[in-house]
């Protein structure tokens, strides 16, 4: 699976408030969700974002509290994969479960920057920048979580399987 967009940079400690603010938590809807995604970090974000964007950032992607709206709000907000030094193992988990791609790769999470076109192919684990070249090597999912994110999260993923 290959994905190609335009990156949005991010630092360090990205807690799931700045993802998604807790003022918004009562509402599961994934679009209202995604209207207020990085509010708190770039109040232009939620109106700015294309499908198929990146998100990129530092380490500990995700910390905070273990609310699976985060990653629902990024995923339906229309970013195609985050890639980070390294994320929170909650936020790891959440985003595998609900189909959205992640990688951990501190050399492409430092060399990316906002506005960079960045290629990722997730089969290979590899992200290269198109802008500024350069390509960074991560350790792809094993073959059974890419099965669970080609199939857009656990729950999709038991269904083909039952069916």
């Amino acid at each position: 699976m290959i994905i190609t967009g335009r990156v949005w940079k991010f630092g360090n400690d990205v807690d799931t408030d700045l993802i998604i603010p807790a003022r918004y938590l009562n509402t599961t809807d994934p679009l209202e969700l995604a209207s207020h995604c990085m509010e708190d970090a770039d109040k232009s974000f939620a109106g700015r974002v294309q499908p198929g964007d990146i998100i990129v950032a530092g380490r500990n992607f995700g910390c905070g509290s273990s609310r699976e709206h985060a990653p629902v709000a990024i995923k339906n907000a229309g970013v195609a994969c985050v890639i980070a030094g390294s994320f929170a193992r909650i936020f790891y988990r959440n985003a595998v479960n609900i189909g959205l791609p992640i990688l951990e790769c501190e050399a492409a999470a430092a060399a990316l920057q906002s506005g960079d076109t960045a290629e990722i192919d997730l089969t290979a684990g590899s992200v290269k920048n198109l802008t500024s070249p350069g390509t960074y090597q991560a350790i792809p999912f094993p073959s059974f979580m890419q099965q669970i994110i080609e199939a857009g999260g656990l729950i999709n993923y038991v269904k083909q399987r039952l069916a």
